[in-house]
């Protein structure tokens, strides 16, 4: 089936997807009252898009990792981060965490992984970024299921 025949989700149950998008935002803002700057943000959306295959996330959350500050070599390290030295003990903690979170159906959030992060992140990073990766994986598994087409990136910046 095309993805011009799938349904559309977001239009499909719009008020699920307000919902969703309301609770995007929420998320956000206790991510911003958790001090998690735009940078590590967008760099842990980005990286969850990057696992889950989501193109049309991927495209959308480079552009806001553009806007944050962040450059190209920093954006195509995010493959690499375990061996790349261009990101901190924080930033690869979250790194970690958005890798457990995208792949929690294989071992659930493993104590090992628990561990080290809560030992660099504090207990409310830690939460704002968990609800972060919530929040991104279900937008990924929506976009994905309705092969959402890869915005052009003018609309991407907007978006």
């Amino acid at each position: 089936m095309s993805a011009e025949r799938r349904v559309h989700l977001s239009r499909a149950a719009r008020p699920a997807y307000d919902a969703l998008a309301a609770f995007s935002k929420t998320v956000r803002t206790i991510a911003d009252e958790a001090g998690i700057d735009a940078r590590l943000r967008e760099l842990v959306l980005v990286h969850a898009s990057q696992l889950n295959g989501c193109s049309y996330c991927v495209r959308m959350h480079v552009g806001r990792a553009v806007e944050a500050g962040l450059d190209a070599d920093v954006i195509a390290q995010l493959a690499a981060w375990r061996d790349s030295g261009v990101f901190d003990d924080r930033e690869r903690a979250a790194l970690e965490l958005t890798e457990a979170f995208t792949f929690i159906h294989e071992d659930g959030i493993p104590d090992d992984v628990y561990d080290h992060v809560g030992g660099i992140l504090s207990e409310q990073e830690y939460v704002a970024l968990s609800w972060l990766l919530v929040s991104i994986n279900a937008f990924n598994r929506i976009a994905i299921a309705g092969r959402y087409p890869v915005p052009p990136r003018e609309a991407a910046r907007q978006g």
